[in-house]
Order: structure tokens, then C-alpha cells, then sequence
């Protein structure tokens, strides 16, 4: 837990450690990692886009975007802290296991988007500072309870998890067509089968908590079937980016050829049984290489 400055000074100063410690623990609410990859995603659309903004207002749009999409983490982990401390997968976490406050966390989660969505609207636009608050909100307090009581969730956050980059291409273009949604549409999909197989490996962790994915409620056989049929949505979306001008064949070819990969690997799903947190686990991690790889050909083929 971090001490209150006032208390501590009244009592003992803090040492160099427990300092580096509790910013240490402000961070892990942010979700680095995760927040990482999503940031990697809005670059890839302003990349992409037609014309791009100077280096510096592109810098402050992934960094405003780092803010948003780390401010939406810290809310989930305040809103999720009871749960989170059920959960062997989280009970770690600086909330849960006491080490910050839920009012610090809060504040933060508050503070963070209240000045990096004026800076995405003054270094990007209006619009794709609209869309983080899109982005937020529906994560932070759309998604986030709704998973405690319908497997809707599942398709309720893929909606945030896709508008990162969108909101790069509307950085760069001003404008929402065709070609930003096709991203959009993109990370929409991917999403799918990779939380699906999240909802199978972690099944029991996730009933510990009381959380509603879909595996508790519909069952493995259901679930295998869901990612298999998602994971057919897949070569097609990776289409659709060449079919807009956005990638040469070269790279058109490497990102059918591994979603064409991740799907077969998928239906074998519908063959393997009794195997279930093995083989869901090595689905997540295919989604992961999947996604790599279809992103790196985005990018490297950009006209």
C-alpha cells in the first residue's frame, strides 16, 4: 500500500525502495504490456494512412493514446479489485493485495484521460479524441461489470480493443472510411477466438471470480466450436485491407497465408479432446504470433 506522504513524514520517511516500489505498483495498474501492444496498433494506422502527421504531434497522439488505454486499465482494475483478489491469476495485483489504495487508483484512472483527451484532440483532432473516450468509457464501464453477468461482453470489448487503430488513422486522415475500418474490422475479429481461448484455460480462475465468459456458460464443446467459427472470419478480413489499397501482394500473401494457419489450427479444436487447457492455451498463443505476423505485413506493405 503507498503511505499517505503526510502520515509517513509524520512517522518516517520513505526510503529510496519503497518509493520505486509503489510507482512500480501505479504502473502494473496501467497493464504495460498490454497497454503496449494496443499503443503499437494506433501506430501502425497513422503508418498506414494516406498522409502522415508531423513526428511530434505522432508522438503526442501515442502517447495521449498510451494515457487513455492506460487509464481504462487502472478503472478496470479498480472496479474488478474484489474479483481480482478471488482470482489466483490476480490476487497479486497492487489492489487486491493492498499494496494502493482504491481511492489513489481511482484518482488516477480519473486524472490520466482528463488531460490526454484534450492533447489527443489538440495533437490529433477532435475525432480521434472522441473516439479514446468511445474507447474508455465503454471498456472501463461497459465491459468491465458486464462480465459478471452475460458472455455479451466478449463482443461489448472488442470494441474498444479495435478502435486503437482507428484512432491512428483518423490522427493522420481527419476522417473515418472505408480503410480505417477495415483496421478496425481486423482487430475486431482477432479478438474473438483469443479471449475465447483466454475463457477455456482460465476457466477456473474465472469461476473462482464469478465472472461470466463464455466457456462456464456454454460449455467447452461450445467454445471450441465458437473459435473455430471465428477464426473462419479471419482470411477473409485479411483480404480486405489489400482489396482497399493498403498492402501489396506480397504482404496480402503472408497475412492469408497465417490467418489461413491460425484457422486451421483452430478446427482441429473440434477433434481434440480432453486436452483443453493445453490446447487453449497454445490457441492464445497462436493468436498472438497471428496477429504479429499480420500487422508486420500491414505495415511493411504499406503503398
Amino acid at each position: 500500500m503507498i503511505p499517505n506522504p503526510s502520515r509517513a513524514t509524520a512517522r518516517t520517511a520513505l526510503s529510496p525502495i519503497q518509493v520505486v516500489r509503489g510507482l512500480g505498483d501505479l504502473f502494473a495498474l496501467a497493464k504495460p504490456r498490454l497497454s503496449g501492444m494496443v499503443v503499437s496498433t494506433t501506430a501502425a494506422g497513422i503508418w498506414l494512412a494516406p498522409r502522415q502527421p508531423s513526428a511530434a504531434r505522432a508522438a503526442a497522439v501515442l502517447v495521449g493514446t498510451g494515457m487513455v488505454v492506460g487509464a481504462a486499465n487502472i478503472l478496470n482494475n479498480y472496479l474488478e479489485r474484489d474479483v481480482d483478489g478471488l482470482m489466483r491469476r490476480t490476487w497479486g495485483r497492487p489492489l487486491p493485495a493492498g499494496r494502493v489504495e482504491p481511492g489513489t487508483a481511482l484518482a488516477l484512472g480519473l486524472g490520466l484521460p482528463a488531460f490526454a483527451i484534450p492533447m489527443l484532440a489538440f495533437a490529433g483532432n477532435p475525432l480521434t479524441a472522441l473516439l479514446a473516450l468511445v474507447a474508455l468509457v465503454s471498456y472501463a464501464f461497459v465491459y468491465t461489470p458486464m462480465k459478471r453477468w452475460s458472455t455479451a461482453a466478449l463482443f461489448v470489448g472488442a470494441v474498444p480493443g479495435a478502435i486503437p487503430p482507428l484512432m491512428g488513422w483518423t490522427a493522420a486522415t481527419g476522417a473515418i472510411d472505408a480503410r480505417g475500418l477495415a483496421l478496425f474490422a481486423l482487430l475486431f475479429v482477432w479478438q474473438l477466438p483469443h479471449f475465447l481461448a483466454i475463457s477455456v484455460y482460465l476457466k477456473e480462475d474465472y469461476a473462482r471470480g464469478g465472472l461470466k465468459v463464455f466457456s462456464l456458460v456454454h460449455g467447452e464443446p461450445a467454445t471450441r466450436r465458437a473459435i473455430a467459427a471465428t477464426s473462419l472470419l479471419l482470411p477473409p478480413i485479411a483480404l480486405v485491407p489489400a482489396a482497399l489499397g493498403l498492402m501489396g501482394p506480397v504482404s496480402t500473401g503472408v497475412a492469408l497465408a497465417a490467418s489461413l494457419a491460425f484457422t486451421a489450427f483452430a478446427l482441429l479444436g473440434l477433434t481434440r479432446r480432453g486436452e483443453a487447457p493445453g490446447w487453449a492455451r497454445r490457441i492464445f498463443l497462436a493468436t498472438l504470433v497471428h496477429l504479429v505476423v499480420v500487422m508486420a505485413a500491414l505495415v511493411a506493405g504499406a503503398p
